[in-house]
């Protein structure tokens, strides 16, 4: 393998290659200068980076920007009128939106519960797509995702931004040069400090400005009784899918990419809960997961939205989450000489022996796809965001089938693994750390996953979660 980004990332196109997909993508001709006009759906807090990084660059014109919230439209258009000196249209159906003529490509910042059936729907009218991650909110929609930017020979561009930083290419080559000996497991974690979302006794008002009924979408529609509206569904099944996913697919993409994995492992197990909170989110604030690849080496995940003991629980030392060897979100490459941490390489004291490499900007690098035409241009095809995003639900979907097990139960069903026995007593000690019985733990089943047809063998409960459910007149269509 060489240093080259592209030639990294051929490595894991063999899937795509097999099922023919066309390694060059007619649409009108850009060139190097023609405009590429684009629309911004989704007017939340991710829409700000995605207006700024598109709107700079040279040849592209933001027509548009749509979100059910039309307080949320009208500022994004004042924003852009403000950085770009013109003002793009307003809209609050994306479907209207798309029948627009004077549309290129859409760049999608909703949550990800809307993310498919926008994707799906850009690709049949001839839109390329820049979606934001995670991909999907189930993980065969996510494949009817791939099918649509396939069919309709679109470009379709996942932030996963990591995809654009050089340093994990080359710390991968340095790796499989064999610096640090076999790798042996890899830790991805985050560590990242949430509060609680609330319980209210009676419905939180919808606000007039917002058309409720396309903001629902193809979740359910259902009396909201947390304290905010925005954001925080993602802390809820309905529309989120916790923290091991939404941030979770960023380090597992780096981990399978590093590793060279193309699909989901060969089980799955999840032990967690969402602990100290009294409120109406159901997804876990502490998480353990544990993907066997075996006999290759695993990948495993630690979630930590708490504070790291119980005298940090408070207002002002909240923000104290725990960290690993130093850092509060990353991934960690655990080799028999050292390990990596995030961009850098240490030997088995801890000290460093090398860095890695810069970034490249992951907006920019769609844009030169669109100009290109050529979909292998792409740093995160769909096809890469469908595969890590596929991986983190297939460890929800263990924690959402799990049960109330004790501490003795848990270490009996852990296996043989000695790194997922580790993580589990870390989890452990970490609970009693907060205060909080370990014996009142959700402990998933270990899944066995049927990675050629992305689903679960012989387990029709979580097969169901791997379809995912949509409200009507909303449905995500099979492809």
């Amino acid at each position: 393998m060489t240093l080259t980004r592209r030639e990294f990332l051929r490595r894991s196109t063999t899937a795509a290659a097999a099922v023919g997909l066309p390694m060059f993508v007619s649409s009108r001709v850009f060139g190097a200068n023609g405009e590429i006009r684009l629309a911004v759906i989704g007017c939340g807090i991710r829409s700000g980076t995605h207006i700024a990084e598109f709107g700079k660059q040279k040849g592209v014109r933001i027509v548009a920007v749509c979100d059910p919230d039309q307080v949320r439209s009208s500022a994004a258009a004042k924003n852009i009128a403000k950085s770009f000196k013109y003002t793009p249209d307003t809209a609050i159906d994306v479907r209207k939106l798309l029948e627009r003529k004077d549309l290129d490509a859409v760049s999608v910042a909703t949550m990800q519960y809307w993310h498919a059936l926008i994707t799906i729907w850009a690709c049949q009218r001839g839109r390329h797509v820049y979606v934001e991650k995670p991909l999907s909110h189930f993980i065969w929609e996510g494949r009817q995702m791939v099918h649509a930017a396939r069919k309709y020979r679109r470009l379709v561009q996942v932030g996963l931004q990591n995809r654009s930083i050089l340093s994990w290419a080359a710390m991968a080559r340095w790796l499989r040069e064999g610096h640090l000996g076999k790798i042996q497991y890899v830790t991805c974690f985050a560590n990242k400090p949430r509060r609680l979302i609330g319980r209210r006794s009676t419905p939180l008002p919808i606000p007039p400005t917002l058309d409720y009924e396309l903001w629902c979408g193809p979740a359910r529609k259902e009396p909201i009784y947390r304290d905010k509206l925005q954001y925080d569904c993602s802390f809820t099944w309905n529309m989120g899918d916790g923290e091991s996913c939404n941030q979770g697919v960023h380090e597992i993409d780096v981990a399978r990419w590093i590793l060279g994995y193309t699909g989901l492992p060969r089980r799955v197990m999840s032990i967690g809960g969402r602990f100290v909170f009294n409120d109406v989110g159901d997804v876990p604030n502490t998480q353990i997961i544990c993907y066997d690849y075996s006999p290759q080496p695993p990948i495993l995940y630690e979630v930590h939205n708490l504070p790291k003991s119980k005298e940090f629980m408070t207002p002002k030392k909240w923000s104290t989450p725990p960290d690993f060897k130093g850092t509060r979100v990353g991934v960690c490459v655990q080799c028999e000489g050292g390990y990596t941490l995030g961009p850098a390489a240490f030997d088995a004291r801890g000290k460093r022996l090398k860095s890695f490499g810069p970034a490249e900007n992951h907006f920019v690098n769609f844009i030169d796809a669109l100009r290109s035409g050529r979909q292998e241009d792409l740093h995160a095809d769909i096809e890469e965001g469908q595969r890590s995003t596929a991986i983190c639900h297939a460890g929800n979907i263990s924690y959402r089938l799990g049960r109330t097990a004790s501490i003795g139960l848990q270490r009996k069903q852990l296996g043989e693994l000695a790194c997922w026995r580790e993580m589990h007593e870390r989890y452990v000690k970490y609970l009693g750390d907060i205060g909080v019985d370990p014996d009142t733990s959700m402990l998933g089943p270990w899944l066995e996953c049927d990675p050629a047809h992305e689903r679960f063998q012989e387990n029709d409960e979580a097969n169901r979660l791997v379809k995912g459910t949509y409200r009507p007149p909303f449905p995500v269509p099979e492809v």
